[in-house]
């Protein structure tokens, strides 16, 4: 596993942006410098990330979003263990 986050992700099982194994490792988003923990989406290179809009859903049942431009940061959480 490398540990360079792609430029596009997200965490909604139906985008083609979606990696599970990514997202298993805990991943967090720093927007505008502040630590974001609603992150649905990001993009680093177009500068934009879309977060969950409060308990709204759609009239398919998915959270809504609101989509927000600036400076994204993502980083993991916690390095992966290492095998001795």
């Amino acid at each position: 596993m490398t540990d360079t986050l792609p430029d596009r992700l997200s965490s909604n099982p139906n985008s083609p942006h979606y990696n599970e194994e990514l997202l298993a490792r805990d991943i967090g988003v720093r927007f505008k410098g502040v630590d974001k923990t609603n992150v649905e989406e990001y993009c680093v290179s177009e500068g934009w990330v879309r977060l969950t809009a409060g308990n709204a859903k759609d009239r398919f049942g998915n959270p809504m979003t609101v989509k927000l431009k600036g400076e994204v940061e993502p980083y993991f959480r916690q390095a992966e263990p290492q095998n001795p």
